[in-house]
């Protein structure tokens, strides 16, 4: 049907909403037998959404228009739904943005003037930062070196193990030394040093970096036990996966492999120190006001990951409830302790991320 059979019309608009609404037609084409209607609607970006109508039936209402004739309630079925012009143009052209999930807001500044170690820089003011977010080995006096058989004869030895610590410090130097530092975090926060925990952004060919993002995706730190920011943890897991995917840094040392929970001993070795372990949960057991999730039969020598009763709801809106975890594989980070057997305390849930279901 064109324009020519419906005789001129003019269109009740429903601008209120976006949910187009059937209205009154004023004019010829209000009349019973025809067979057409136009309802306009406003649209999110303030453009009209026009759509053609054929009507079923008719009813009239009891009520007379201005002119008075009677007014007729139509119900109508949708034919077609087109966009005004410019409306449609800038759907064509649109593109949704994708904000970070990280939602930080900056809190301060300055000019890096020393760099301490791999996660920990000095301000030129004097406020010391700690990156927050992330871990990163310590340095080595002496690199570690594999023992090796001596021949006869000979002094060759293994070449020394690369010092992963010195190598996030030079890192770490060469991306914000002397570099103007912008200082982001959901709130300040320092530590019991009175560092300031943050993460630092610095410009680079006018666009704006995370120093921690940029470490982790070179494969020399790891995400922490304790991310802080909550919105965090998804982004600095993500650069974390793709370093350990392209087996760069640290992911390329076998020294910072994930340990297996099947190996107790192994686990006890790293005693004292930022580790990762993967393995199966064999139990969930609740006793007194800790939860203990067994990766062994022997509670007294196996890895076990232990949360405190008062953290239980902390896991459960964050879609990870300890009571079914058991069966499921996971990636538990966090500092090594012995007691009996080797065991993580776990206070966040991003310190479990499950990598393979039942």
């Amino acid at each position: 049907m064109g324009a020519a059979d419906v005789g001129p019309i003019t269109v009740a608009a429903d601008t209120s909403g976006t949910t187009p609404r059937p209205h009154f037609l004023r004019g010829p084409a209000a009349e019973p037998n025809f067979g057409l209607i136009v309802v306009a609607s406003r649209t999110p970006d303030g453009g009209l959404n026009f759509m053609a109508m054929r009507r079923r039936c008719a009813m009239w209402t009891g009520r007379r228009l201005p002119d008075g004739r009677p007014r007729w309630l139509l119900a109508p079925v949708i034919l077609a739904s087109f966009a005004s012009g410019a409306a449609a143009q800038a759907q064509k052209t649109r593109v949704p943005p994708t904000p970070s999930a990280c939602h930080v807001e900056p809190f301060g500044s300055g000019v890096v003037a020393r760099v301490v170690d791999g996660r920990t820089f000095v301000l030129a003011d004097g406020r010391e930062v700690r990156l927050a977010g992330i871990e990163v080995p310590p340095e080595a006096d002496l690199t570690i070196r594999p023992e090796a058989p001596a021949t006869e004869g000979a002094s060759a030895q293994a070449p020394p193990s690369p010092d992963r610590g010195r190598a996030a410090t030079e890192a770490l130097a060469a991306l914000v030394a002397g570099q103007e530092t912008v200082l982001k975090r959901a709130k300040p926060v320092t530590d019991r040093y009175g560092r300031l925990l943050a993460d630092a952004y610095v410009s680079r060919d006018g666009a704006e970096g995370s120093v921690a993002k940029t470490l982790l995706a070179q494969g020399l730190a790891r995400v922490a036990a304790r991310p802080g920011d909550a919105a965090c943890p998804a982004e600095l897991r993500a650069a974390e996966r793709a370093a350990r995917t392209g087996r760069l840094g640290l992911w390329a040392d076998p020294r910072y492999f994930s340990h297996a929970a099947e190996n107790p001993g192994e686990i006890a070795a790293e005693r004292g120190r930022f580790t990762l372990v993967e393995g199966k949960v064999v139990s969930v057991r609740e006793s007194g006001g800790t939860i203990y999730v067994n990766f062994g039969r022997r509670w007294s020598e196996d890895f076990t990951v232990t949360i405190s009763k008062r953290h239980e709801r902390i896991f459960a809106a964050a879609g990870l409830e300890p009571q079914k975890l058991s069966g499921r594989r996971v990636v538990v980070r966090g500092w090594v302790e012995e007691r009996g057997g080797p065991w993580i305390e776990a206070s966040t849930p991003e310190q479990i991320e499950i990598v393979a279901d039942k």
